[in-house]
């Protein structure tokens, strides 16, 4: 028998009244978007997706930046956070997804969230992740997330620590533990 999956995690994650977070298959549903009124979609993938073919009046922008720890997806967070914070200033609502909805995306609305709602990096990683139970930023983007957090706010709420699996966050250290053989 099939069973729905949680809402949300399939479709369009509704982090703030005018931000979503998505995996691609949900942002090139058409009567999704159209159902949750955005006016503009981020497409952080290295290809320019079937969804370029947004509905009507939707803007489409394209940052083609692959999932990979040496990415410079900081070279970004401004552009897109301010982005957002424009849209929804017009009253419109902006779609970020990348291919899974789980690293680029996540970490551009987390880093939106620190530079136009004042939240630290771990309550927007706390934040996003209430929406999107799956979200995990890679540990490149995490520095980044992390030096972006300094610049913003002069300290830092998380940081990079080392453990049995590699270089990780800190607030992944409690996760890393219960993964170790007994």
């Amino acid at each position: 028998m099939y069973h729905s999956r949680p809402a949300g995690l399939s479709g369009l994650c509704q982090v703030t009244d005018h931000l979503y977070l998505s995996n691609g298959r949900a942002a090139s549903d058409s009567a999704q978007v159209t159902r949750c009124e955005i006016t503009c979609v981020v497409n952080v993938t290295e290809t320019r997706s079937s969804c370029a073919a947004s509905p009507p009046g939707v803007e489409y922008i394209h940052i083609p930046v692959s999932d990979s720890p040496v990415s410079p997806l900081s070279d970004h967070f401004d552009e897109v956070a301010d982005k957002i914070e424009l849209t929804a200033e017009r009253g419109g609502r902006t779609l970020v997804h990348c291919n899974a909805g789980v690293s680029r995306s996540a970490a551009l609305c987390m880093a939106y969230l620190m530079k136009h709602r004042g939240v630290s990096l771990l309550d927007a990683h706390r934040w996003v992740k209430t929406c999107r139970p799956m979200v995990r930023p890679n540990n490149g983007f995490w520095r980044q997330l992390i030096r972006y957090e300094m610049e913003l706010r002069g300290c830092n709420s998380v940081a990079m620590v080392s453990s049995s699996i590699g270089e990780i966050p800190d607030i992944y250290e409690e996760e890393a533990r219960n993964m170790m053989p007994l």
